[in-house]
């Protein structure tokens, strides 16, 4: 009878490796899908513009608390799923046209953005959040050639 050694004997333990695995560069998108994905993130944005600028006086603060969450989630969002600042830039301008145009006052006079400090972070909060979430850099989209 003969002793053949196993793979598994044979085998070496792989080294955990420390560093995070790299990942390769975004491809970018063509001009359609550009476009195409810029229309789906406006139509979204105003989505959630309009959800969110309803909702934001809700339970107050948590209301708003939440909205402005979800605002910078989407903008967020938008940036790491298409690798782009246009498709997120687009996202983030149908958010805050949406809640900007349910802010104005309608013919009755009346207005759903509240009076005072909840309604003015509402009225700024998401363009700032977007515009921070727009500048945050990319990470590990840069590949080593």
């Amino acid at each position: 009878m003969q002793n053949t050694p196993s793979h598994a004997a044979t085998e070496a333990p792989a080294e955990a490796s420390l560093e995070p695995p790299v990942t390769p560069p975004a491809e970018p998108l063509g001009a359609a899908a550009t476009a195409l994905s810029s229309v789906f993130g406006v139509l979204i944005g105003i989505v959630v513009g309009v959800i969110t600028t309803f909702t934001h006086a809700q339970l107050a603060p948590w209301g708003l608390v939440a909205g402005l969450t979800i605002v910078a989630a989407l903008v967020g969002g938008f940036r790491l799923v298409f690798g782009s600042r246009i498709v997120s830039a687009a996202a983030a301008i149908g958010v805050v046209g949406a809640s900007a145009a349910l802010a104005l006052p309608g013919a009755g006079g009346a207005a759903l953005a509240l009076d005072g400090a909840p309604g003015y972070l509402w009225a700024f909060g998401p363009a700032v959040l977007s515009v921070i979430v727009l500048l945050i850099p990319a990470r590990g989209r840069q590949g080593s050639a």
